[in-house]
């Protein structure tokens, strides 16, 4: 599952580099970093959400 989720990322960053995805502040091709920026943040949240409730 985590395989799936890491390739629609990387899909939807090849995505904002051919065509902005248009969405607020995802409106320039160079804001794809932005993706990885967020997906980032989500998986360290989700690691630390992991030790502390299990």
């Amino acid at each position: 599952m985590t395989k799936l989720i890491a390739l629609l990322l990387i899909l939807a960053m090849a995505i904002q580099l051919i065509k902005p995805l248009g969405l607020p502040s995802l409106r320039r091709r160079t804001d794809f970093w932005k993706i990885a920026l967020i997906a980032f943040g989500i998986w360290a949240l989700d690691l630390l959400l992991r030790d502390f409730l299990m």
